[in-house]
């Protein structure tokens, strides 16, 4: 079996960093999603994923980031996600209204100056 996306984390204060690099797609986002999760604890303000280094993001991906939006909200925790303006994946979270229900980034500078972690 192939891996098809690594997820990198950090940590700055109250938030968490997670890089994605590789794929996102219906093979991958239970781990995906998994991961994200475990790296939340209940001290956490947010936590900022970072896609510069993703190069695919299916459906199943732009659900998971919803859906875990969603449940930070209901936490009282924020969700950040950090789309370059190169990205390959840009297009799709714009086509499917990502952008408007999750705080984009253009840069993780970006994404901690307003998250609170830089």
């Amino acid at each position: 079996m192939t891996l098809l996306a690594s997820i990198d984390e950090e940590r700055r204060g109250g938030l968490t960093i997670a890089r994605v690099q590789g794929e996102i797609d219906a093979s991958n986002t239970a781990w995906i999603g998994s991961r994200l999760r475990a790296l939340l604890t209940n001290r956490s303000d947010a936590l900022a994923v970072d896609l510069s280094e993703t190069t695919y993001l299916d459906s199943a991906g732009i659900a998971l980031l919803f859906a875990l939006g969603d449940e930070l909200r209901l936490h009282q925790q924020r969700l950040h996600l950090i789309v370059t303006d190169g990205s390959p994946i840009k297009r799709m979270v714009a086509l499917t209204g990502l952008d408007q229900a999750v705080r984009t980034h253009p840069t993780l500078d970006a994404a901690l100056a307003e998250a609170g972690g830089g």
